[in-house]
């Protein structure tokens, strides 16, 4: 039997429970303190880096409120002038700049930590009058020419890392000025909006559930021109109602002398409030979180450009997670099945995307978690070369510990495994009725937002003055949650003194205190109701959502076609690029005979490789170290060279390699040296068996004949001859 607590016991818990509180309202105080000092800042940001200015968009031809900053690393880190620079574009989704850079185990650090110079695309609060989603495109464009110039030794152009919206920003400008671009990293993003799975991730029915963008259009009016970036912020918050409500709260009252510093550095993110004007939120909800216009072609800049993501050159990794609630892997993946119909023409289009989905990291562990960023940021940093020289096709990230393995560079191997289009749908997502639903609300969006800009836009524009639009937006409630327990109320100027009072005389409880068991037990329960009222009213609200809009008599008269098994939105097919890839085979077709041994190294290499479907980073790190060895060859031209040799195989794999003993050099010493180069590449990722075996054995009688040396000793006295 379970003993009683003892009167002991109660006053132990009562003490440490008041200390708690106290020491509570006394975090609160200096987060709100914090908050009102980092409003303060000319420009807030929360980089635990320092960094010089290199451009200030405000100066630019079409000014916006965008910074280039140049990260300085730090005494103990080695930068080599010869590696692509890494730029970091952070989200400005509500939040302040600076999560990519706000720990040392971050993207900014492991950047660095690699030996890459590295650079920051951060903003100011408030926006520049007038400025638009093109405008900070534009001037993004200008950052990158100017991180170009300031690197002209380095091999490869920047890689660009897009965190959560930021990287829809990248990938637009990408298909728009694909040259200034090396590799792009676009982390939590969502690209396909539409897209999930039923019974999860309810966060997609939002707009549909409001009557679409009219609200949005409102929030601006009230505004008085500019969105408060607070209300996107309490939109991620109500998401997870037991979190933002009990469990982050808890979690700080019962770890109160520890939990202290984590909380409010996290805090200073979290609260540090930007604002977007009306016109670039409105341009995001319609054209993307609702319109959905993005993967389809639709989106066109001011002189009429079409934005088509088919159109970026560079390799694209993405980075995602089962347990992200804001951008599912369906959301960051599925607008590769709106682009293309097979990996085929992924190929057909030189396009190379390379994915990694987490299991359970949540949306900001994305880009936020210091575990993240030591496993998977550190090995793409540390390989991207291997991702940029990449065949072209689908491939997927796959980490495993290193263990003693002398050839890898770090605590995780990484290789990147051949994909199909099946794999993308075998993560689930919409059906073609699934897509009418969404098609439907967001043809109803433009009528309620017609309706809006109407009858009623007028008269909110006449009444908001922006003297009123700041005392609205004071009165928001994440920031009067800051007033609450700032130096504004006198009635908790208490709190200080007795903060330090408690610390001095903390007692904290025993954890075999059975009151403490309560506590816990009590919060546990907290956090199951308001995990059932969240599940309960995410269903609820699928349920609407399905019922409204899954209605065919609504959709026919919303004009969409109920009889069509095609998606509604889905990008067009373009004749003339169909016309350019039949001349581009045949110009690899007529090429396959031209070239000499490094070309059919490289062609022999991918030939006995394919059959395994996957690129290991030490085979890479084999073929780099030869590289650098030929000074004549830079990245960009071996990069070329391995595409070139690829899509031949792939063309007509027979007459590629019939073709292979035409551009052998006839030096037996140098064919012998690149067949011991391949076995050596090859090896590295284990033994070979099956069909790249055989295939291996066939490069072999086309490199050296049985009778030609092919160990290492015979090699030498080859090269002594």
């Amino acid at each position: 039997m379970t003993d009683l607590p003892t009167p002991h016991d109660a006053l132990a818990y009562a003490t440490d429970a008041g200390q708690r509180a106290v020491l509570f309202m006394d975090v609160m105080r200096q987060r709100a303190q914090q908050a009102t000092l980092h409003d303060a800042e000319a420009v807030p940001h929360v980089l635990s880096f320092e960094a010089d200015l290199v451009c200030d968009g405000r100066t630019l031809p079409r000014p916006v409120n965008y910074l280039l900053v140049r990260i300085r690393p730090s005494e103990n880190v080695v930068i080599d002038p010869i590696k692509r620079p890494f730029v970091v574009v952070d989200p400005r989704a509500g939040h302040g700049p600076g999560i990519g850079g706000f720990k040392a185990d971050s993207e900014i650090g492991v950047a660095l930590k690699a030996g890459h110079p590295c650079y920051f695309v951060g903003f100011l609060p408030d926006p520049v009058p007038g400025q638009t989603i093109e405008d900070i495109a534009m001037a993004e464009a200008t950052f990158l020419e100017r991180v170009i110039a300031l690197h002209p030794e380095a091999e490869g152009k920047p890689c660009v890392i897009g965190n959560c919206q930021a990287g829809w920003a990248v990938m637009i400008l990408a298909s728009l000025r694909p040259e200034l671009f090396g590799p792009i990293i676009v982390a939590g993003t969502p690209l396909s909006y539409w897209a999930g799975v039923e019974g999860q991730y309810p966060m997609r029915y939002s707009g549909g559930l409001m009557g679409g963008s009219w609200l949005t259009a409102l929030t601006g009016d009230v505004g008085a021109g500019t969105f408060d970036g607070a209300w996107l912020v309490s939109n991620f918050e109500s998401q997870n109602p037991a979190n933002t409500l009990w469990s982050k709260q808890y979690n700080l009252y019962s770890k109160i002398d520890t939990e202290a510093e984590r909380y409010l550095g996290f805090e200073k993110w979290w609260g540090g409030h930007v604002s977007l004007n009306a016109e670039e939120m409105q341009f995001i909800v319609d054209e993307l979180f609702v319109g959905n216009k993005l993967a389809a072609g639709q989106i066109t800049t001011s002189d009429g450009t079409a934005v088509d993501l088919r159109n970026i050159h560079s390799p694209i990794v993405v980075f995602c997670s089962k347990g992200d609630n804001i951008t599912p892997p369906q959301q960051a993946l599925d607008w590769i099945l709106d682009l293309y119909d097979s990996v085929d023409e992924i190929r057909a289009y030189g396009q190379t995307i390379v994915y990694t989905i987490h299991e359970s990291i949540g949306h900001l562990g994305i880009f936020v978690s210091a575990g993240v960023a030591r496993k998977e940021h550190d090995e793409f940093a540390s390989n991207i070369d291997l991702i940029d020289v990449l065949p072209p096709g689908l491939y997927e990230a796959v980490l495993t510990p290193s263990g003693d393995d002398a050839m890898a560079r770090g605590d995780w191997v990484m290789r990147c495994e051949a994909r199909t289009l099946d794999d993308i749908r075998a993560l689930g997502g919409n059906t073609v009725e699934d897509e009418r639903m969404f098609e439907a609300a967001a043809r109803v969006s433009e009528v309620n937002l017609a309706l809006y800009r109407t009858f009623v836009q007028p008269f909110v524009k006449a009444l908001v003055t922006p003297e009123a639009a700041q005392g609205l937006k004071a009165l928001h409630p994440l920031r009067m949650q800051y007033d609450l327990f700032g130096p504004k109320n006198p009635f908790l100027n208490w709190v200080g003194a007795a903060a330090e009072k408690a610390r001095a005389e903390r007692q904290p409880v025993s954890d075999d205190n059975p009151f403490l068991a309560l506590q816990e037990k009590v919060s546990d329960a907290v956090v199951e109701g308001l995990e059932g009222y969240r599940k309960a009213t995410e269903r609820m609200s699928e349920r609407t959502f399905r019922f409204i809009y899954g209605n065919e008599a609504i959709q026919k008269a919303l004009g969409v076609d109920t009889t069509s098994s095609e998606r509604p939105r889905r990008s067009a097919k373009s004749l003339l690029h169909r016309e350019l890839t039949e001349q581009r085979i045949a110009a690899l077709r007529a090429a396959m005979g031209t070239g000499g041994l490094r070309e059919a190294g490289i062609r022999a290499l991918l030939y006995v490789g394919q059959p395994r479907g996957m690129v290991d980073e030490r085979g890479f790190e084999a073929i780099r170290s030869l590289r650098r060895k030929d000074s004549t060859l830079s990245l960009d031209a071996f990069k070329t060279m391995v595409r070139q040799q690829f899509l031949m195989l792939v063309i007509d794999e027979e007459a590629a390699v019939d073709a292979l003993p035409g551009l052998l050099q006839p030096d037996r010493a140098e064919r012998l040296e690149v067949l011991d180069m391949l076995r050596g590449v090859l090896a590295a990722a284990g033994p070979l068996d099956g069909e790249s075996a055989r295939r291996m054995e066939r490069v072999t009688a086309i490199f050296a004949p049985p009778a030609a040396a092919t160990n290492v000793q015979e090699l030498a006295a080859a090269k002594t001859a």
